[in-house]
This record gives C-alpha cells, structure tokens and sequence, in this order.
C-alpha cells in the first residue's frame, strides 16, 4: 500500500502528476487530488502508478476518486502551448492550471518528478517515482491518464488514421507510418521529431 501523504500535519496535502509529456500529438493533461486523510477507503489499497494498471482499473478507479476524493482537477496545456513554451513548461502550467481549480486549497503541493514550477503561497515537495509511492500522486495520474486518454478517443474520430484509439498519440511504429504517408494533423506537436529522419517513409505531398 502507497504512503497516504508526505508529512502529517499537511491535513489538505495534495498530490500532483501529469500525462502525456511523450507523446506526438494532442495535449499534456495534469491533476490534482486531495484524499480524504480521516477516511480509509478499501480502493486506496488499490492506487498505483497508473502505467502500470490496466485500463479497466483505471477506469474503476477513476471513478472511486471522483466520487470520493475532498477536491480533484483535471486541466490540459494543447499543443500549441507546447510548441510555445517547450514541453517542460507546459507541463508545469498545465499542473498550475489543476491546482487552481481545486474547489479547495491545498495546504502542500507533491509533486511527481523531480523539477516543477513554484505554485505562489504554497510549499511543495518533488518527489522522483512518487506516482508509485504516495496515494494523492496515484490517484492523480490515474486521472491525468484517463482524462487524456478520453480526449485522444475524441481527436481519434477526427483522425482515425493514426490509431489515437490504441495509441493515444505515443510514438508507435504505426503512429510514425501514418505520419510519414498521411502529414502531420492539425493536433500534431511542431517542435517534436514526428518521424524518423532515417525512415523508408516520406510524406506525401
């Protein structure tokens, strides 16, 4: 079982992560979660880094946190953020962006990783593999994952060709070969390699 927070006495710690940093196309989503310290829910048993849950787990514990969490936000940076500022940086506003729209303020911020961008007027701590070490940093990439991965399904009816439904804009060899024959969609990161410069594939005109 996951640690429940970093330090005690931080009553509203809120644990914070992000999805989709590596991916080709769409946009970087982050959450934010703050659990119920004085609850003892049996799904808390449950958390975990959410790579490496399946997607029916996800899911299930989606809505677990959802229903039962003292406040939680999911906000995105799109891809045209990210060719602005770099993929680092949107990360961190798309993290600032869930911290503001949590229906409470948290007390202390965890982050998962091991760099973010100061929230003004409150304190945090990064932590390297927190997603796989603290229950709020779980529940939130759990629901950063599940959230994107919702929109990709959107985007991938706009654009079937390129398999968002299976790989949720990753840069899978099927995902390169679309791109290489089809060009770039208009939800295609500019400022990422999209396709092998050593490639057979060229794009089409």
């Amino acid at each position: 079982m996951l640690k429940r927070y970093f330090k005690k006495d931080h009553l509203f710690e809120a644990g914070v992560d992000e999805a989709g940093r590596g991916c080709l196309a769409g946009p970087v989503a982050a959450a934010a979660v703050i659990l119920n310290l004085k609850k003892n829910h049996r799904w808390y048993k449950q958390l975990n880094d959410s790579k490496i849950l399946k997607e029916q787990k996800r899911d299930e514990l989606r809505k677990y946190i959802e229903e039962d969490a003292l406040a939680w936000s999911v906000a995105f940076a799109d891809h045209h953020e990210i060719d602005a500022i770099n993929i680092l940086n949107a990360s961190f506003l798309a993290m600032h962006r869930a911290i503001n729209s949590l229906q409470m303020k948290p007390s202390f911020l965890v982050i998962d990783g091991n760099r973010f961008k100061s929230y003004p007027n409150i304190q945090h701590a990064c932590m390297i593999k927190g997603d796989g070490r603290f229950s709020h940093i779980a529940a939130a990439s759990i629901l950063a994952k599940t959230h994107r991965d919702e929109l990709m399904l959107k985007l991938h009816e706009e654009f079937p060709v390129y398999g968002w439904n299976q790989n949720k804009a990753y840069g899978t060899l099927l995902h390169r070969k679309a791109i290489a024959v089809n060009g770039l969609s208009p939800y295609h990161r500019l400022s990422f390699q999209c396709v092998d410069p050593h490639s057979d594939y060229v794009f089409s005109e």
